[in-house]
């Protein structure tokens, strides 16, 4: 028994094995939304104290909401508009870890959103600036949960239910051990309705004027139409 623990433990690998300098970038980048916070909090406090309170305040708000789209932005183009894999240790899964810690701050703080969703069409033109392609009288009903804000391909007049989950990214452990970060669109057709409580991964499509049901996971590059459901992609050599 002995023996047999000591083999296992000499194969076993970490789940994330990267280089300590690229392991160290990523602390690094963690820092991003203790970085966006402060900046935030301190235009607020000079503010308060100072004489220019109205355009401090302006500023503030601008730093909170407009910063971070056009932060990430500046980095990913090219990687926002299509189906990307990513093996963990590579400069793309680098560059989404990056994007994804200045969306940290909305997605540990989900009232920042809430308030922008009580203005109607507010919510749809601010993920427009982080690339996504939004289209009109979208309505988002609360609890709504995003990552990858730039991957999102939304119709005119969809409806999203609530508490429904949109995430266009995961980690996939291929056969030979590698791990990839795999990101793709999540697309909805015109005049659609995704179900409350409904979760939707990288490469989900659903047809135009599709229902789907609520509190339904869907796995990733799924297809929906005609009431029912496909898996376009199933294996290793469809995502090459």
């Amino acid at each position: 028994m002995p023996a047999e623990s000591s083999v296992n433990q000499a194969v076993a690998t970490p789940a994330i094995d990267v280089p300590g300098r690229y392991r160290l970038a990523m602390v690094l980048f963690a820092y991003i939304p203790l970085i966006h916070v402060a900046m935030v909090v301190g235009l607020l406090v000079f503010a308060w104290y100072g004489e220019h309170a109205a355009p401090l305040t302006i500023a503030s708000v601008a730093v909170l909401y407009l910063l971070p789209p056009l932060a990430v932005r500046l980095v990913t183009r090219g990687m926002t508009t299509e189906r990307n894999a990513h093996v963990l240790g590579s400069r793309g899964f680098l560059v989404w870890w990056y994007a994804t810690q200045w969306q940290i701050v909305f997605n540990r703080l989900p009232l920042l959103e809430e308030s922008l969703r009580l203005v109607p069409g507010l919510y749809s033109t601010w993920l427009r600036l982080w690339g996504a392609k939004i289209g009109r009288l979208v309505y988002w009903s609360p609890g709504l949960k995003v990552s990858d804000r730039s991957l999102l391909t939304i119709g005119d007049r969809v409806v999203v239910g609530i508490d429904a989950k949109l995430y266009p990214h995961f980690l996939a452990l291929l056969p030979s051990g590698v791990t990839e970060l795999v990101l793709a669109p999540i697309q909805i057709g015109h005049d659609a309705l995704v179900g409350g409580c409904s979760l939707l991964p990288a490469g989900v499509t659903i047809a135009p004027c599709e229902q789907t049901p609520g509190g339904r996971p869907f796995a990733p590059f799924t297809e929906f139409s005609n009431g029912s459901h496909r898996r376009t992609i199933r294996f290793r050599k469809d995502l090459e």
